[in-house]
């Protein structure tokens, strides 16, 4: 609603004071209404004990539901991980009746090779990481920085991959590195076989693609009057700017490449080449329940302590990521 103008009272006219000083209280008076929070409980009804009272549970409940919902499973893994296999299957909620294990997560790094596992989960995740950051950049870099004339027929291809069910292109996927067009090598048994497929993800390039869309081109026009190649804004001017894009897909990459599943199964059937989801999945017939639950708790815990580590540059990242740079 836009403010009205008031004619000049006797008072501005007496005084000698300028109108606009007489409109601004009610100007005010005006913002701070509609800066007030609108919502269904009045402040009058919030200086209520009873209405005080019931918001206070409330909010605890939902909080008590939204802990147990969340680190629930997580809490229950870490008391079975130290629990003997009886405990676990006799007494699954007992507070460790044959006493804590600790053992067990020694035991499952050794004798069920969750040390092994664990070194292939950070390879497979460290190589989609670098080859799925480089065609993202890369790709987002040349649709909107350099613009070619079919910038906007490959963002159009790009965005009609993700209506395309993953389940449907794995045959095709799995065909492709069983044979390597002109190549004719078998990619089989071989970590390319996961980094390859993996890295190529139009969602990336898409998100990357619409934070470079809000960077200040004056800066690339700059650069390129003294004398920059496309190169060199790229690496000196592009990637220096994009550390919050970068944070965030980095981290997207990274869980999904950990948590990854049917495709490692299929491509690395040798066990000595496969992460932790498909070697505790291939073990669980033959390890012990204890042991078992060990590894998975190793395999949960290691993705947590990273992030609470770097919860704030990830947390950063994200906020940043969606302001427009001007």
């Amino acid at each position: 609603m836009t403010d009205t103008l008031v004619p000049p009272t006797t008072e501005a006219l007496v005084t000698g004071r300028p109108v606009d000083e007489t409109i601004t209280p009610r100007r005010r008076r005006r913002k701070d209404d509609e800066q007030q929070d609108r919502t269904n409980i009045s402040d009058l009804e919030r200086r209520s004990t009873r209405v005080r009272v019931g918001l206070w549970i409330l909010n605890t409940f939902l909080i008590v539901v939204l802990i147990v919902i969340s680190a629930g499973p997580l809490l229950w893994l870490a008391k079975a991980s130290v629990s003997t296999t009886q405990d676990i299957l006799r007494e699954p909620w007992a507070w460790w009746p044959s006493g804590i294990q600790w053992h067990n997560l020694a035991d499952a790094w050794t004798k069920i090779n969750i040390g092994k596992y664990l070194l292939n989960t950070v390879w497979i995740a460290a190589g989609t990481w670098f080859i799925g950051m480089l065609v993202a950049l890369t790709g987002a870099y040349g649709i909107s920085i350099l613009k070619p004339k079919y910038a906007k027929v490959v963002n159009a291809g790009v965005l009609a991959t993700l209506f395309i069910p993953g389940v449907v292109s794995l045959i095709a996927q799995y065909v492709t590195v069983l044979d390597m067009p002109l190549l004719h090598w078998n990619l089989i048994n071989t970590f390319w076989a996961v980094w390859l497929p993996s890295a190529a993800s139009a969602f990336n390039v898409l998100l990357i693609t619409r934070f470079f869309d809000t960077l200040p081109k004056d800066v690339f026009e700059a650069a390129k009057i003294d004398g920059a190649g496309p190169f060199q804004i790229f690496w000196r001017i592009v990637l220096p700017m994009s550390k919050p894009i970068i944070g965030v897909t980095s981290l997207i990459t990274i869980i999904g490449a950990w948590k990854e599943f049917l495709w490692p199964l299929l491509v690395l059937p040798s066990p000595d080449l496969q992460p932790l989801s498909v070697g505790l999945y291939r073990i669980t017939a033959s390890a012990e329940m204890s042991l078992l639950m060990a590894g998975m708790f190793i395999s949960v815990i290691l993705p947590v302590v990273l992030f609470l580590i770097f919860q704030k540059q990830f947390l950063k990242s994200a906020g940043q990521a969606g302001a427009i740079k001007g």
